[in-house]
Order: C-alpha cells, then structure tokens, then sequence
C-alpha cells in the first residue's frame, strides 16, 4: 500500500512542509536582512561590490523559487541541482572578490549566508547530502583563505570560530528534519499496518457473514433433505425426494456461482441451474437477446428460482430464453415436465407466471429496474 497514500503520508508531507516553510522565514531573515546590512554597510570594503550585489541576488534568487515552490506545495524535483550549483556559485563568487584577509570577517556575508540558503533546497533530503553541501561550502572559503591570503593563526582561528555557527546550526536543523522524516515515515508505516488490519478484519467479518448467511439459505432446504435421507424418513426412490433433490442441487450451485466476478452474472447463474439438468440427460438450450442492467442478488434469485424449478424437473428437454433492455428483463423456461410451483418472489418488482399444457410448462418470471 503506498504511504503517499494514507493518512500517515499526509502527515509526513505536512510536518515536512511545515519545517520548509520555517526554515525558509529563518533564511530570509539571515540573508534578507543580516546579508544584506552587512554587504551595504561595508560596501566600499569591497573591490568589486557589483560582484558581491550579483552573489546576493542569486540567492535571492533561489530563495524566491522556494517560495514558489512552497505556495505550490511541490519539491524541488529536477531543479534541484541546478539551485545547488547556483548557490555554490554564488558562494565562490563572493568569496573570490572578496577583499584579501577577509575570509570569514565581517565583511564575509556570503559565509554565513549561503549555507542557508543551501539548506532550504536540501532540506528534504538526506543527511549525508547536507553534509556533503556545508563541507563543498566550508571548502570554498578555506581554499579563498589558503590562495589569496597569507594565512596566519588568526585568520585559521576566525574561520574555525566562524565554522561553528557556519555549519553547526543548519547542521542541527537538517538533523531535526532527519529525525523528523524518520517518525513520520514510522508513523505512516504504523498507520498503514493498522489500516491493513482494520481491512482484514472487515473481510473475515464480511465472509463469516456471507457464510452464515448461506448456510441460513441451505438451512431452508438442503439440509432438511439430506438429513432426511440420512435417517431414512425421505426414500431415494420417492420421485418427489429425487424432484426436491434436483432443485436444492441447483440452488447449491447458483449459490456458489453467486460469487463469481462475470459480465453477466444472471446468464452465468442460469447456467450452472441448467448443467443440473444437463447432468441428468436433459437437453438444454440457452438463448440471451438484448442488454440490460445488472440485477440485484435477490431479483436475480427470484428470477432464476422459476427456472430452476422447471429445469431440475424437465424430462428430456429445455429450453431456456433471457430477453431484456434497460426497461425489462424476463427469463422463460419451456420444458417437458409436470406442473410446477416456484417459490413466490421475495422483491416486489419481480413476477412469476406459470403456465401448462398437456406435459408441457411454460414458465416466465419478470423484472422491471426502477431507475
């Protein structure tokens, strides 16, 4: 079952776009507010302050898709890679006009604020890949410290100092989203398994009803008859026994057909009815002209009921004709048997007439849908 799917996935989505949008209001405040008065501040400390203006505006840039991205509630998908490239780019940028020995100072804005700005896009991802984001960053400063500048004890310690909060609080909040996509993907499981259980417990309820049910239907007839001819008060010999016989058989069968997934559940039923018969020598003919509506289990008993009945007690031959539309639907048996009585119809919309002449009955049972 997928876990999109279920409740538990909407809640995973839910904490994740929550933690997004969080994340996102904290980097706009960072680059927006804190990057932005410390490059104006200092903008005559740079030699090519255009440069570090266009570094800015790519992050800006990239926050302004998440923010699109957010109101659409989608992911970064594709362009994921291309918004990391871009801020990389953004981070090597400035940190290569920057003025010389001022890698992680003040004038550094970009240093802790790219990082950010990277974690917004990776937010969702794995650890390792967040990890792997802070150190690419952390690298390009260390290499602009280590091949433009001469490097002192002081400047190793301000870029270690720096690190911390460079790397350490987006490392925690990625950690935190890692933890959180964990109990959510758990919790989706568990939510998952409780609704499998919930839906295997509704099936074995269904069928132990279903089963119940049937057995109240053989109850009516077939086991009076074979407990009757278990303990002998019913004969074999009795035609009436071998005609009650037939019709209870034929019942069985059109009971189990019932749960059959077919086109045309009433011509399957009447079939498995008519191969009683067949199974007797009873030449059987079945003739189905026009569409019509699938009826309900109970018409479908009332109307197969008047069939059977004359089809178990046929003597040599049968013939049996389904015609229907949307409007009406009848099922007809012609067969050489005495007279017979079906059952009354249990729906209201469904009527049984029987007719006979000299050995020969004719019996047509009717249902009109209602729409």
């Amino acid at each position: 079952m997928p876990v999109s799917d279920t409740v538990g996935g909407q809640t995973r989505a839910q904490l994740l776009f929550g933690l997004r949008v969080a994340t996102l209001l904290v980097t706009a405040v960072v680059v927006g507010v804190l990057g932005l008065v410390n490059l104006l501040r200092r903008w005559e400390s740079h030699d090519l302050p255009f440069a570090q203006l266009t570094a800015f505006g790519a992050l800006i840039a990239v926050l302004a898709g998440e923010a699109v991205l957010l109101a659409r509630r989608r992911p970064w998908g594709r362009l994921r890679p291309f918004a990391v490239a871009v801020v990389l780019a953004a981070s090597a940028l400035a940190a290569v006009t920057l003025p010389l020995e001022r890698t992680a100072s003040a004038v550094d804005w970009a240093f802790g604020a790219a990082n950010w700005v990277g974690l917004v896009v990776l937010l969702d991802r794995p650890l390792r890949t967040v990890v792997l984001f802070l150190s690419a960053h952390e690298l390009i400063a260390l290499s602009n410290m280590l091949l433009f500048s001469d490097v002192h004890k002081g400047d190793l310690a301000r870029l270690a100092t720096g690190s911390v909060t460079v790397i350490g609080f987006p490392l925690c909040l990625a950690v935190v989203a890692s933890v959180l996509h964990r109990l959510a993907t758990a919790a989706a499981t568990a939510g998952d398994e409780i609704e499998r259980v919930r839906t295997a417990e509704a099936v074995a309820a269904e069928s132990h009803r279903r089963r119940r049910q049937r057995f109240a239907e053989l109850s009516a007839g077939a086991i009076p008859l074979l407990t009757g001819l278990a303990d002998g008060s019913l004969s074999p010999e009795d035609a009436a026994v071998r005609r009650r016989s037939a019709i209870e058989a034929a019942r069985m069968r059109r009971l189990c057909a019932e749960t059959d997934v077919v086109t045309n559940p009433l011509l399957h039923e009447l079939r498995h009815c008519a191969d009683v018969a067949d199974r007797k020598g009873v030449v059987v003919e079945l003739e189905a002209r026009g569409q019509w509506p699938t009826p309900p289990v109970a018409v479908r008993r009332d109307l197969t009921d008047a069939a059977l009945t004359a089809l178990a007690t046929a003597g040599s031959w049968a013939r049996v004709t389904v015609i229907g539309d949307q409007g009406l639907v009848s099922v007809n048996v012609v067969a050489d048997c005495d007279d017979v009585v079906p059952p009354s119809p249990a729906t209201s919309g469904v009527r049984v007439e029987v007719l006979g002449n000299g050995g020969t009955v004719w019996v047509e049972a009717t249902w009109q849908p209602t729409t």
